[in-house]
């Protein structure tokens, strides 16, 4: 099957209104043999003002995010949804992807009209997060590998650190090519020190395997990292599904809890036990390569709530019941932005077929594609390349409501709705890193100056 290492850099760290500026895959066999590599870059979408702290980070200047010879992002999806069907089937593998960088790339295909968002998980293709993998080593085999730490003294799992202090001397971090030959190597260290752990790890790229290490009813072990803290692992049983979401599974912790006590609980009860913290009842996503493991000998009081809890159906019932309350949202509250409806329902088949069209054809006939399209979603986004790519078949309104939406974007006052960089908070980030010592005057500069120009758009 093979695995296709990748990472994305970015214009800023919200999936939702970010985009990637590089994508960098290696393709390798089992063996994690390199077969392929690539290395894309595109342009910056007219409608993002890039962060600045992403930009002196990476090094991307200005020139390169508006450089006509690269492709743009509505090009650059294409290439890279070619790649996931020519390299299907592959484990899409990545360093912190499942969090970041899958959510990234899946925005990319949904705001660019594709019709399989999810290429990653379809077509054979299945994913896998070596951060994850790096968790269950330092509960499973801590003597594996070189832990470093930080300025604070803490231990670190960040990249950039773990692979130079791991043997890997050529680390190029910051740079999406660079962070995919560090990842391989961090890979290559696990599979070959500890073949039955990298084993176990990727049984958990099917959501199946998961599915059945859970509704064994067994007691396993469950490898989890919250804040700076170190990860840790807890040990539960299977307890339901969330009511109309079956990826999502309830695991009780039976170090935490008894259910035997939970079960006589009322709603308000159970409800905090699912939802306060320290949580008795966690969830985890069995299609996100949770890292779960059996315990060969458990202890006999959990293997006695693992049982009562397989013999009550109704109390995995409510379980479940409690766990979709979580995300109830509120039916008056006015809709959020386009990208944040990416998870509102799946493309009907028709839909799909006419996206299928709109990246084979020219822009007056995504034109008309955009304008027949069933999902509201689906229109919004084609009317938005549109006004992208071919801003001369917009009508004077059409391009008169386009312009609004950029002063809205761009000038949007700052709080917790506002995910996007706007003039004023690019500005502002700007501001606070010349303050900081070693900062480099001239590029810094040069980012303002950009930034400035979207004033007078």
């Amino acid at each position: 099957m093979g695995f296709v290492f990748y990472d994305l850099e970015t214009t800023g760290i919200s999936p939702a209104f970010d985009q990637p500026l590089q994508f960098a895959a290696i393709r390798t066999d089992d063996s994690l043999v390199e077969i392929e590599r690539v290395n894309l870059r595109c342009r910056i979408a007219p409608h993002i003002i890039p962060s600045p702290q992403a930009l002196f980070v990476t090094g991307v200047t200005p020139a390169q995010l508006v450089d006509p010879e690269l492709p743009s992002l509505f090009e650059f999806t294409q290439t890279i949804m070619e790649l996931t069907e020519r390299w299907a089937p592959a484990t899409w593998v990545g360093f912190n992807t499942i969090r970041f960088d899958e959510e990234v790339l899946r925005q990319a295909f949904y705001q660019n009209l594709q019709p399989n968002i999810y290429a990653t998980q379809l077509n054979g293709n299945n994913r896998l997060d070596i951060l994850t993998a790096v968790y269950a080593v330092w509960c499973r085999n801590r003597g594996l590998m070189h832990w470093p730490t930080d300025d604070t003294d803490r231990t670190t799992f960040k990249l950039d650190r773990l692979a130079p202090a791991n043997g890997f001397n050529a680390h190029n971090a910051h740079d999406a090519l660079g962070d995919v030959e560090a990842t391989i190597h961090i890979a290559g260290l696990i599979a070959k020190g500890d073949p039955a752990l990298w084993s176990a790890i990727l049984h958990n790229r099917d959501k199946q395997n998961v599915t059945a290490i859970l509704e064994s009813f067994r007691p396993v072990e469950l490898v989890l990292r919250f804040g700076g803290g170190p990860p840790r692992a807890y040990v539960g049983c299977f307890c339901g599904t969330a009511a109309g979401n079956p990826t999502n599974a309830a695991f009780f912790d039976l170090e935490a809890g008894d259910p035997e006590v939970l079960i006589k609980a009322d709603d308000t009860a159970l409800f905090e036990a699912v939802d306060s913290s320290p949580q008795i009842i966690r969830s985890i996503a069995t299609n996100k390569v949770p890292s779960l493991f059996p315990i060969a000998s458990p202890d006999p009081d959990h293997l006695r709530k693992a049982a009562f809890i397989a013999a009550n159906p109704a109390f995995r019932a409510r379980v479940g019941q409690a766990m979709a309350a979580r995300y109830v949202e509120d039916p008056d509250a006015p809709p959020p932005p386009v990208e944040k409806q990416i998870y509102g329902g799946f493309f009907a088949k028709a839909d799909r077929d006419l996206l299928a069209d709109f990246q084979r054809a020219d822009w007056r006939r995504r034109q008309e594609i955009a304008n027949v399209l069933t999902d509201v979603r689906l229109r919004q986004l084609g009317r938005r390349l549109i006004a992208f790519h071919a801003p001369e078949l917009m009508s004077s309104d059409e391009a008169k409501q386009f312009d609004a939406f950029l002063r809205d974007r761009w000038n949007a006052e700052e709080g917790p709705k506002t995910e996007w960089t706007t003039i004023a908070s690019a500005m502002r980030a700007i501001a606070e890193q010349r303050a900081l010592p070693g900062t480099d005057d001239a590029a810094l500069d040069e980012i303002a100056d950009f930034i400035r120009q979207f004033s007078f758009r």
